[in-house]
């Protein structure tokens, strides 16, 4: 087993037990095959990988710390690159399946809003979709090498957008997150990656 297939192999027991669920035979094997389709070039097993390896430092700051993490496990499980509801059909997926594993209503709910909280429209109030939006866009403040390979990977996701166009809308994407007062809301990843994140940023749009 790869260093990812353990942190998968624990991250799900552990999110599983935390919600005090039992998850369906082959949820988790769908979960990974999703996130191994072949339109995805970022969106993928080492996004995913990545994100709950950052969880996994700060899940102490989590009061629901099974929801934050099978969040992460869902929160790009419908991707669809020409799709406008990729968040929206995820959580509802979410929500099916811990509904049907015996979750409580309540804490569904909670997963469904951590999931389209990742749509990155403003900081989230709420701590904990906070602290998932920061492990999301943890990438923007990764080393240079692994920014540059994130950027590439993006732009493969839009392959089918027109150089010109695509150029101008990332650039409009990237500056947006320049020009909010902070890029990370919570204190870990802000003292961790806000200045990486902004020189990053800096270069990608210089």
């Amino acid at each position: 087993m790869t260093a990812s297939d353990h942190l998968f192999e624990r991250s799900w027991l552990r999110a599983w037990q935390t919600l005090h669920a039992t998850p369906p035979q082959g949820l988790k094997q769908a979960l990974l095959a999703a996130y191994a389709e072949p339109q995805r070039h970022y969106h993928t097993l080492q996004h995913l990988s990545e994100c709950l390896a950052h969880f996994e430092t700060v899940a102490y700051q989590a009061r629901h710390p099974g929801e934050v993490e099978i969040a992460l496990w869902f929160h790009d499980a419908v991707y669809d690159v020409k799709g406008k509801d990729n968040e929206l059909r995820s959580a509802r997926w979410a929500a099916q399946v811990l509904g049907n594993s015996g979750v409580d209503e309540a804490a569904c709910r909670r997963v469904q809003a951590l999931i389209m909280a990742t749509c990155h429209e403003s900081t989230p109030e709420d701590d904990e979709a906070r602290l998932l939006v920061d492990i999301d866009l943890a990438i923007l403040g990764a080393a240079p090498d692994r920014f540059a390979e994130y950027d590439s990977q993006v732009r493969a996701e839009y392959a089918w957008v027109p150089r010109p166009i695509y150029a101008l809308k990332r650039r409009q994407v990237l500056k947006g997150f320049l020009q909010r007062k902070t890029i990370y809301a919570t204190s870990h990843f802000h003292a961790l990656l806000e200045q990486q994140a902004r020189s990053n940023l800096q270069r990608a749009v210089a």
